[in-house]
């Protein structure tokens, strides 16, 4: 989700492709909480590691392009790669982040719309990680809405390809299982990897981006 497109031997090779070009109607809410024009990487200040071209300008790009009357796209990027749900639970360093910032993009207005979730590689190592992912994506769901103060609120995941360990198919099952109200699911097998063979390329980020915004817009 943070986006590894176009990074070559860890840097990013600085190409914008056409689908994820800045708009004066897609904001970002940086690292210091502030908004500005959104522009990729659209993590570099919130993910650790060295960002590239993620789903999230495509996504804001094909929501425009599909329904014109929505207004001001307001982005909230809190992805950090590499990580395991566990690392997201309730009272956790990212969970707290994530919550802080969402109330942070709050404050002056606007609506939150939807929570974009792609993550899960990193608990393929490990069979139990595998085997609990969809019991805590549940209770991670439930205690979001919660915190939020918003119980139905709409939920995009993205079922993951690829993994860091053995037991992706095993992922992929959990996560098809997941039963969360308001969920939406989008299947990123078959989209371009980059050589890594882990994350998306930046013709794959592209194409995903366009698939949530066409499984948000089902909502």
């Amino acid at each position: 989700m943070a986006g590894r497109g176009g990074l070559i031997n860890g840097a990013w090779d600085q190409q914008v492709p056409a689908e994820c070009q800045p708009s004066p109607k897609i904001l970002r809410l940086n690292g210091k909480l502030a908004w500005e024009v959104a522009h990729d990487p659209l993590h570099v200040d919130i993910d650790y590691k060295v960002a590239g071209i993620g789903p999230g300008m495509s996504f804001a790009n094909t929501m425009l392009a599909k329904d014109p009357t929505i207004g001001v796209i307001g982005l909230v990027p809190c992805a950090v790669g590499g990580t395991k749900i566990e690392e997201w639970a309730k009272g956790m360093k990212l969970y707290n982040d994530m919550i802080d910032r969402t109330k942070a993009a709050l404050k002056d207005g606007g609506a939150l719309r939807a929570l974009l979730w792609y993550q899960g590689e990193s608990d393929t190592k490990f069979l139990q990680d595998t085997e609990a992912y969809k019991a805590n994506f549940e209770k991670f769901i439930t205690d979001v809405r919660a915190d939020l103060q918003m119980p139905t609120l709409p939920v995009v995941q993205v079922i993951i390809m690829s993994g860091d360990g053995k037991f992706v198919e095993e992922m992929r099952e959990n996560q098809r299982a997941i039963k969360v109200e308001n969920l939406k699911q989008v299947d990123s097998k078959g989209l371009e990897l980059k050589t890594d063979n882990v994350h998306l390329s930046t013709a794959g980020e592209i194409k995903l981006g366009q698939m949530l915004a066409d499984a948000f817009l089902q909502f």
